[in-house]
């Protein structure tokens, strides 16, 4: 993918995070990681995708501290990719789209994987935006304010 722009210096904290993402097929992969895949080779069977996109979305993922290469956990000689704290905050975001896909682009009663908590075996709750004390939020609720600076 050829990036017209760059946002890493963007006021805008959206703008600067697209920077480091990239694009759909660094979430899938952030989203396999999350699901345990750690390989190369198995984030290519996961999603199908073309190895050198793979590598280049994998170098840029490392590149911006989401994932780190470490020694095979297994002790062989391969590498694996895990997911840093950096890359394990982004578990709100990959649950946000996948229940906003849930709720958009699925007919009622079409099967779909379920995300479920794994100590209870039940479907999570959807999230929810609330206030510092509470409340909760929707897009009427919120505005965006400019930094002190540029006021």
């Amino acid at each position: 993918m050829v990036k017209l722009s760059r946002f890493e210096s963007a006021e805008c904290p959206v703008a600067r995070s697209l920077d480091a993402i990239g694009d759909g097929w660094a979430l899938l992969i952030i989203r396999d990681a999350f699901d345990g895949i750690r390989r190369f080779g198995e984030f290519q069977r996961s999603l199908g995708v073309a190895k050198n996109i793979l590598a280049t979305r994998l170098r840029s993922l490392v590149t911006h501290g989401i994932l780190e290469i470490a020694p095979a956990s297994d002790g062989s000689a391969y590498q694996e990719y895990v997911l840093t704290e950096k890359g394990r905050g982004l578990f709100a975001v990959i649950i946000g789209l996948r229940q906003w896909g849930e709720a958009f682009f699925y007919t009622e009663g079409e099967a779909h994987s379920v995300m479920v908590d794994h100590e209870q075996g039940q479907p999570l709750r959807a999230l929810e935006l609330r206030s510092a004390d509470g409340r909760l939020l929707g897009p009427e609720d919120c505005r965006r304010v400019a930094p002190p600076t540029a006021r």
